[in-house]
């Protein structure tokens, strides 16, 4: 089956996947989305098969790693990449881990943090990396990526892109509205990655990045698209490792039962990766929607109006978006039915202190030490079991590793966590960036003058 993307707007042609991943958004300034979300057969997934045992699925169709469903996914997505090259780009990009740990009885966290940044974007962002290169390396041109970042995205793409040929990459994130740990990430490499810091919130540097996107002058001067969740390229393999977690909660832990998905979120791009994965077959029962007090999407599925407001700073920082781009996505997959979203999909909004209290409640019960974005998620993931007489079992996202928070998780629970050596290297180099106001025309001179 061949896969196109429509823009949601409607306004511009159906693409592939190589149109979709170069340009980020559609000409008309909307997003991409599929025509239709491919389906994985229950052959395929072995999860309706009746009697089947796993060991029959492994070794019958190849699920025996994440990269097998990996590989799985991406195809079914992307149909200008031959299947061998896909198998290959996701074995370089995926060299770490991503295992689902059993937190307490009935509660999972899918661990995403084992990759070079110790963050969740590492997945898409290598393998868009490894995705780019492989067209530019094919037609030996030159791009300009752009990336708004409220926290971790910025230093998963910087790393992920970091000397790759051909390929420049400006990451714009909010001065002051970001941890030190994850500033130094983005800011010290140098070469290839050049770091704008921006007077303003994640919001402002979003909006520069779309008006980028979008503007003929840019676009004369240079080819340009984005890394954001915006771009298909980072949001499919996100795909992959939420049906990865329900094949480890059925392999390992032996549930039969669909899980309930929570999942932190921001700009939503997770969140939409988690439900494509119900929609292409995988047995999940529903999702929750974890925010801070950046709730504009929690608020929308309670009261049916969305109302975008400036993002709020947490200590959850990675997910204060206060107009995430990926919720149009999510309203067009449902046929912008908001009673059809609500069986899917409800939210819940985490204090500061609830964030906190949750740090401290999990170390105590298990010892296990939770960052900031993923103490959202499990908070909200208590309430929900607590709803529910008999609740099925709960896969919580586990977002980013303690360590890249220390102070706040430190002062949840009173012990010092030893940083891990990348990130004690990142704070022992020089920061390089550019500071500039959240105006247009000052990043556009930026792009323009710089080709």
């Amino acid at each position: 089956m061949t896969v196109k993307f429509t823009s949601i707007a409607g306004r511009s042609p159906a693409v592939g996947f190589r149109e979709a991943l170069f340009h980020g958004l559609a000409p008309d300034g909307s997003l991409y989305i599929p025509e239709d979300i491919p389906r994985l057969s229950p052959k395929e997934l072995d999860f309706a098969v009746e009697g089947g045992t796993d060991s029959d699925f492994f070794e019958d169709h190849g699920f025996t790693s994440l990269h097998s469903v990996a590989a799985t996914v991406a195809s079914s997505f992307i149909d200008d990449i031959s299947t061998e090259d896909l198998r290959r780009m996701v074995e370089d990009a995926l060299t770490f881990p991503i295992p689902l740990v059993q937190l307490e009885p009935g509660m999972f966290v899918l661990e995403l943090f084992h990759g070079p940044t110790l963050a969740f974007k590492d997945v898409g962002a290598r393998f868009m990396a490894e995705a780019l290169s492989y067209f530019l390396t094919e037609e030996e041109r030159k791009l300009t990526i752009l990336v708004a970042t409220s926290g971790d995205t910025g230093s998963a793409v910087a790393h992920g892109f970091y000397n790759l040929a051909n390929v420049t990459v400006y990451v714009l994130y909010p001065s002051g509205k970001i941890s030190r740990l994850q500033e130094q990430q983005m800011t010290t490499l140098g070469g290839n990655i050049q770091a704008v810091e921006v007077d303003g919130t994640f919001d402002d540097c979003q909006h520069l990045v779309k008006q980028s996107l979008v503007d003929p002058e840019v676009l004369g001067s240079r080819a340009v698209t984005t890394a954001n969740s915006m771009n298909l390229g980072r949001l499919i393999p996100q795909v992959a490792y939420f049906v990865w977690g329900v094949v480890q909660l059925r392999r390992q832990f032996g549930e039969r039962s669909d899980p309930l998905v929570v999942v932190p979120s921001g700009n939503f791009g997770n969140l939409t990766a988690a439900v494509y994965a119900k929609w292409m077959g995988t047995p999940i029962g529903g999702f929750v929607a974890a925010t801070n007090a950046n709730d504009a999407v929690p608020h929308y599925l309670q009261t049916g109006d969305f109302v975008p407001r400036p993002s709020v700073r947490t200590l959850s920082n990675a997910m204060d978006v206060g107009n995430p781009s990926n919720l149009a996505r999510l309203q067009a997959l449902y046929g912008n039915d908001i009673q059809r979203l609500r069986t899917d999909i409800t939210g819940s909004r985490v204090t500061d202190d609830e964030t906190l209290e949750e740090i401290r409640r999990t170390h105590q019960r298990t010892g296990y030490i939770l960052d900031p974005h993923t103490a959202v998620g499990v908070a909200v993931a208590r309430r929900a079991g607590n709803e529910k007489t008999d609740s099925p079992p709960i896969i919580i996202a586990a977002t980013a590793h303690p360590a890249k928070f220390p102070e706040i998780v430190e002062r949840a629970i009173g012990v010092k966590i030893p940083l891990p050596d990348s990130l004690e290297y990142a704070l022992s180099k020089k920061k390089q960036s550019i500071l500039l106001k959240a105006e247009y025309e000052k990043f556009k001179e930026l792009l323009v003058s710089t080709r």
